[in-house]
């Protein structure tokens, strides 16, 4: 007998006005844990002197809050599914509380970067609100709550910059954790209150090794190409943790391929649809990151080196923040798309939008009202993106195993920024040209940078060519409830027949 238990399709589902209260929360979770990524940024130019540390040290500040998230998004999710999504959304929104209360209380780098890592425990809030949608939400609904919660990922980190960069300029820096301690308790609060517990979980035992195994991966991986800049790309340290990475991975997958209980079901996994969908959003994430090391490089440069703009670091996130709100806007654009064509279609508009952004972006770097434009422009791409991604994901793996599959995907994008994030700076610390006694970035390593997250963003549109085309089912053959709802051309149950339903008579 199979140890997974799933409700029937409309069972537990909340009414249409819970539904809205529901999103609501769960949006408002993602929001506070993407503020909590861009929290930081106006404190690293001066984390040395306010910590008393060298900058390659507090460079860790940073570093392990994306260590901390890549090891807990698979993690949280799998327990997730175990468990209960409800139950490691409460957890993961407590961790990032305590966390910030560390980073509040902190004089010395040593708690910040424990606060930092806690704080990046709670990755996993996302993927775990879109898993609860699926659980709880009417399926006419679902849609358009799943491209809201996926967008609050771009909202959060696109206000977080003004405001951090409001409080840092104006109040103590601990005020910046005290502000994210009250989010993330009203956050926990909330989501205890509105959000139920769902019934839909997967038994069995949770697969340590397997957990073990791909931490060390990711770490190793992550630290590498995090790290490699300051370590030498060509350093035996670089070059090993790659090659422990590479093999230590080798090694879980055939693990992960035996075991009965694995922490990610490859075979799932390595479905086309997941597949490349998950390899998209890899794409994906490369290509929306690169917007976000340029833009405010280009706005703060002075405007004696002939291309940049001598803006303030809060003028910089204001000229970001409408690209959040676009992103939210076109949530429900995302959803109606979808239902009429398809998640892959909006997919790849999505990344058609964000390749004519950076295209724009190109040309167009000289105005502040032209930044905001390229911004907005990118921004409608990933909102489409981002809201088709989990869609696709859901669509071809069983409700039992939605949180994990969601978190992988989150994990893909996650990996996508960080390559991004080192080879960006990699070419503008190679293009640079002499401004006074310092080097600074050039006008053409900018322009080849958005040229790369052009590329990324068309390689994004080329993989997502190779998902599997769906057909849509109208309500009453899918369980559509009034909506067209699209389905893979290759079957999403993967449970074994004695856990599938019988057939109807």
């Amino acid at each position: 007998m199979s140890d997974t238990l799933t409700p029937p399709a409309d069972a537990g589902k909340v009414d249409a006005s819970r539904a809205n209260a529901v999103v609501a929360v769960l949006a408002f979770a993602g929001i506070v844990v993407s503020l909590m990524q861009t929290l930081v940024i106006p404190l690293v130019p001066q984390l040395p002197e306010l910590l008393d540390a060298s900058p390659s040290d507090t460079a860790w500040a940073v570093t392990a809050t994306l260590l901390a998230s890549a090891v807990a998004t698979p993690v949280v999710g799998r327990l997730g599914d175990m468990y209960g999504k409800r139950r490691m959304l409460l957890i993961s929104l407590a961790l990032l509380t305590a966390g910030s209360v560390v980073c509040g209380l902190a004089d010395s780098l040593v708690p910040m970067i424990i606060g930092r890592a806690l704080q990046g425990l709670s990755a996993g809030v996302i993927p775990l609100g879109i898993s609860i949608m699926r659980d709880e939400l009417p399926t006419e609904k679902l849609a358009s709550a799943t491209a809201v919660m996926s967008a609050s990922l771009g909202v959060g980190g696109a206000l977080g910059l003004p405001a951090a960069a409001l409080i840092a300029d104006h109040y103590d820096w601990h005020v910046l954790f005290w502000v994210s301690t009250v989010a993330g308790a009203l956050a926990t609060a909330l989501v205890a209150t509105l959000v139920p517990e769902s019934r839909v979980r997967t038994g069995g035992r949770f697969d340590l090794l397997g957990a073990f195994g791909l931490s060390a991966a990711l770490v190793c991986l992550l630290l590498a190409v995090s790290k490699g800049a300051t370590w030498g790309w060509t350093s035996g340290t670089t070059l090993g943790l790659f090659a422990a990475g590479v093999v230590i991975l080798l090694v879980w997958g055939a693990y992960q391929l035996r075991t009965s209980h694995a922490l990610v079901d490859l075979r799932v996994a390595t479905r086309k649809q997941v597949l490349f969908t998950n390899l998209a959003s890899m794409s994906f994430g490369f290509s929306m990151f690169a917007m976000s090391l340029v833009l405010p490089q280009l706005l703060q440069l002075p405007e004696a080196t002939g291309y940049g703009l001598g803006q303030s670091l809060l003028v910089s996130g204001l000229v970001l923040a409408p690209q959040g709100l676009v992103m939210m806007a076109m949530a429900p654009f995302s959803a109606r798309i979808s239902r009429a064509r398809g998640p892959k279609v909006t997919l790849m508009l999505g990344a058609v939008t964000v390749a004519a952004g950076y295209v724009l972006n190109i040309f167009l770097m000289s105005q502040i009202w032209q930044l905001v434009l390229v911004s907005c422009v990118i921004g409608a791409g990933v909102g489409l993106a981002y809201g088709a991604m989990p869609a696709l994901v859901m669509g071809a793996v069983p409700v039992s195993e939605t949180a994990a599959a969601n978190s992988l995907n989150t994990l893909m994008r996650a990996i996508g920024t960080s390559v991004s994030s080192a080879l960006a700076g990699v070419v503008l610390a190679q293009m640079t040209v002499s401004f006074g006694p310092a080097e600074v970035a050039s006008q053409n390593g900018f322009r080849t940078v958005m040229a790369i997250g052009a590329g990324a963003a068309l390689l994004a549109l080329a993989v997502a060519s190779f998902i599997p085309r769906q057909r849509l089912m109208a309500a009453g053959h899918g369980g559509g409830h009034g909506a067209h709802q699209p389905v893979p051309a290759e079957s999403a149950d993967t449970r074994p027949p004695s856990a599938q339903p019988p057939p109807s008579s």
